[in-house]
């Protein structure tokens, strides 16, 4: 590795930088108590797995009817602005479910309706701040890693780690509890986000419609088979994670023998795992090349949910879960911070729109397939589906994310980019494999 490199990975990060983790890290634990304690309220209001996948599907609903355009829109917003609003009203959009606990008023709709706006708050707020970020960090390929590591290992530890044992135990104190607790991680995301640094808007376009500008961003995606494999993955990976998200909780609690303090825990042992593969992202990046890790930890990652369907017993079903978040911990990293390195700053905020809109529309389907196969074929099939689907992904998209393709891509947006080593090349990446 050159020393250009070493020097690189030396500098510090800027100083807005760790006012916006700590933001994501407070919304994170907010976050984790909401993802154990939600599926634990709906399972107060009803056992039928066709409703629970209705509210595990409407928080993905509004990618697939805004993605691009929000998209559009942040890359005409201040992308600052836009998180703190978005935040701001997750808050506030919070309190009403947690009102209707203590009223009694409860219902499967009402929190269908809730996950659908928090839903469309998070695209706002999720696609400003991955359009932001190559900003903050001057685009540079090495420091968008650092940067990601950190934040997706706090991301994983705190609305995994920490979040669900605490969202667990204040559900005992009252459903409106945790509701509460999220609104306030929120509430304080907002008011820390406004402390960052400003950043000048990108050289902006031509005026055109909204809709074209959204459909330019969709076909930047399209065309370019880089970042097409780099988008698939997660939406075909979404489909087989949301089949086993709607069906854990009555997977654990009807084969494994566990209760609500050990379903949180369940989910605390796939963020251990999160957590170091975010850990080790970069380890893996520079000794198996991007392209090879990425296929490596996706091929992990449908490995790991079969072993999960066949857990005879809660450790091992623990172990399957750790072994599966740490693959998507590594994949969370490398993905998004190639991303970010090559693409143009005008067209981020549409790019990663599209990315996600592709990742979060096919969930409502994983969603509503897993409760379907769960009524039809019992608790164990949306497991073995999803490990099916998993493993066919990687075997598809392969040869489109090679170190190949990611070192070309990277040298040829590197002098646009502004990154302190225009070449980006690495001795470690050059002796993988440029075949997988």
């Amino acid at each position: 590795m050159t020393a250009d490199v070493h020097e690189i990975r030396k500098s510090p990060l800027p100083a807005g930088f760790g006012r916006l983790w700590t933001a994501q890290t407070v919304s994170s634990l907010g976050d984790g108590v909401t993802h154990a304690a939600l599926p634990l309220i709906a399972l107060t209001l009803t056992r039928d797995p066709m409703a629970l996948a209705v509210v595990t599907a409407a928080g993905t609903l509004p990618w697939l009817l805004f993605g691009v355009l929000g998209g559009a829109l942040v890359d005409r917003w201040d992308r600052r602005r836009t998180m703190g609003a978005a935040d701001a009203a997750r808050a506030v959009l919070l309190a009403v479910p947690a009102a209707a606990a203590v009223l009694d008023v409860l219902s499967i709709p009402l929190l269908a309706t809730v996950a659908f706006l928090l839903g469309l708050g998070g695209l706002f707020f999720d696609t400003a701040a991955t359009a932001y970020l190559p900003d903050l960090l001057r685009r540079d390929p090495t420091l968008l890693e650092r940067g990601n590591s950190r934040l997706r290992g706090a991301q994983t530890a705190m609305s995994g780690f920490a979040g669900p044992p605490a969202g667990s135990a204040l559900l005992a104190l009252g459903r409106a509890v945790p509701l509460l607790a999220d609104a306030l991680s929120f509430l304080v995301s907002a008011l820390l986000v406004r402390t960052l640094p400003g950043m000048p808007r990108p050289v902006p376009e031509a005026r055109e419609p909204l809709f074209r500008q959204a459909r330019a961003g969709a076909s930047y995606v399209f065309r370019d088979r880089l970042l097409l494999g780099l988008a698939l993955r997660p939406a075909v990976g979404n489909i087989a994670f949301l089949a086993v998200e709607t069906v854990l909780a009555l997977f654990a609690h009807d084969r494994l023998g566990i209760g609500t303090f050990g379903y949180g825990l369940l989910l605390t042992a796939e963020a251990t795992g999160g957590l170091l593969g975010a850990g080790i992202a970069s380890f893996l990046g520079r000794r198996l090349g991007t392209g090879t890790a990425l296929t490596c930890t996706a091929a992990v990652e449908g490995l790991a949910i079969l072993g999960l369907a066949a857990a005879p017993n809660p450790y091992a079903a623990g172990l399957a879960l750790a072994v599966c978040g740490a693959a998507m911990g590594a994949t969370m990293v490398l993905a998004p911070s190639l991303r970010q390195a090559i693409v143009p700053a005008h067209l981020m905020g549409r790019v990663a729109s599209t990315s996600r809109m592709l990742a979060m529309c096919a969930a409502p389907f994983g969603a509503f397939l897993g409760g379907w196969l769960a009524t039809s074929y019992g608790i164990r099939s949306p497991l073995l589906t999803a490990a099916g689907l998993l493993l066919t992904m990687t075997a598809i998209t392969a040869t489109m994310t090679s170190n190949r393709r990611v070192e070309t891509a990277l040298r040829a947006a590197a002098p646009a980019g502004g990154g302190h080593h225009p070449d980006f090349k690495d001795p470690a990446r050059e002796r993988a494999s440029d075949t997988v």
